[in-house]
């Protein structure tokens, strides 16, 4: 590697380090600029790697390109191809055609898990097994069980593991948590949130055994909900099929197994009830992207007054309340504040470089995990399922 010059007198090191790579190309200005923040902020910059180049690492990558304390080492996918074409379109170094080769090349210490979410758990299992970090997209494992399991491996080999939503780092999310602490709203009594869409049409991994509504859509309301109003003491469910076939790009006609509607009931305890509905048979005008939603797909109801969250949780636009006190909808928490649904992974690498720590937890994530699971167990039986997890909370908002 070619080393700097020095810099002419009056020219600080940081501004000259920038002017002489400004002819490498925008992505290799937007390397170093990650370099220097995070060198500023006091973190360094994690090693990762990426399996998974579907569609989702398009939404991904970008954002860990940016990101100050993530330098990308290499992407893997079973269809080499992709990985290739990700590794050109990122300009990452290395690419591998699976997780034995990725761990076997070039050296990297945090693995970013975006393959379909029946091979999560064991993608995880294998790189925890390396002695990698890992963040895994929703969910963390198949079964509360296996979870757990993953999770004691993490702690035992002092490394962290983390899965996605991460809807409880929004400001709104944290306005709503503030609004419901502060009592303005009464005696909490119930909530409402929903999420669903037509269906995706590119993978059949949705549809089949390990997939469905609850696991992809469900579970961005169930972690809202559950970090909003503690963890939850029982389920109660209804599941269906509404749409037994649908078409895929790649495979055509292909039978569904798993729920593409759900509804369910949970228990937080004190009195407070909550209810989730998610389905893929939900027109919408706003199509899958959802952007454009306006109503207030979570809201929570108490003696004295009522919040709402404008948009979906994984993209909130603001919060709404009324209260006694001042009965006419007042709009509030506006601004993104920089968040993003795809940052979760970005955020964990900087908790690793730094020693901060995310809102989301893993522990979270296994409530929701176990949350699903007990609502198909109620819906195949027609029982109220007690849950066993729980997670730390109130949430520090």
């Amino acid at each position: 590697m070619k080393t700097l010059h020095t810099p002419p007198s009056g020219v600080s090191r940081r501004d000259f380090a920038k002017a002489t790579l400004m002819t490498a190309g925008g992505l290799a200005l937007d390397s170093l600029g990650s370099a220097l923040k995070a060198a500023e902020t006091g973190g360094r910059r994690i090693r990762t790697a990426v399996i998974g180049c579907g569609s989702v690492s398009n939404q991904y990558l970008p954002v860990l390109q940016r990101c100050p304390f993530v330098e990308l080492v290499s992407v893997c996918d079973i269809r080499p191809e992709r990985a290739r074409r990700q590794s050109e379109a990122y300009r990452v170094p290395n690419h591998y055609p699976h997780i034995e080769a990725l761990l076997a090349g070039a050296p990297f210490e945090f693995l970013i898990d975006l393959t379909d979410m029946q091979a999560h758990e064991a993608v995880n299992r294998r790189a925890l097994q390396a002695g990698k970090h890992v963040w895994s997209e929703k969910p963390i494992a198949n079964s509360l069980k296996a979870g757990q399991e993953l999770l004691r491996m993490a702690r035992q080999r002092g490394l962290r593991l983390w899965g996605a939503p991460i809807t409880v780092q929004s400001p709104q999310f944290a306005f709503m948590a503030r609004k419901i602490a502060s009592g303005d709203l009464g005696r909490l009594a119930a909530a409402h949130a929903f999420y669903g869409h037509e269906g995706p049409d590119w993978s059949s991994f949705f549809y089949e055994k390990g997939g469905g509504s609850l696991p992809d859509l469900a579970v961005y309301n169930l972690t809202s909900l559950t970090g909003l109003l503690g963890p939850v003491r029982r389920v109660t469910a209804l599941l269906s099929i509404v749409t037994p076939e649908r078409t895929i790009h790649d495979k055509g006609t292909i039978r569904v197994t798993e729920e593409d509607n759900a509804m369910v009931l949970l228990d937080h305890g004190h009195g407070v009830v909550s209810h989730v509905q998610s389905g893929f048979n939900y027109f919408n005008p706003h199509g899958h992207d959802g952007s454009g939603e306006k109503r207030h797909t979570i809201q929570v109801t108490g003696s004295r007054g009522y919040v709402g969250l404008v948009g979906y949780d994984w993209a909130p636009q603001a919060v709404e309340w009324a209260t006694v006190e001042h009965p006419q909808l007042v709009k509030e928490s506006t601004d993104p504040g920089g968040y993003l649904w795809q940052q979760g992974a970005a955020l964990a690498a900087e908790c690793l470089a730094t020693g901060k720590e995310l809102l989301a937890t893993p522990e979270q994530a296994l409530h929701v995990l176990e949350i699903i699971t007990a609502a198909r167990t109620s819906s195949a039986t027609g029982r109220t399922i007690p849950l066993r997890s729980t997670f730390r909370w109130p949430l520090p908002v």
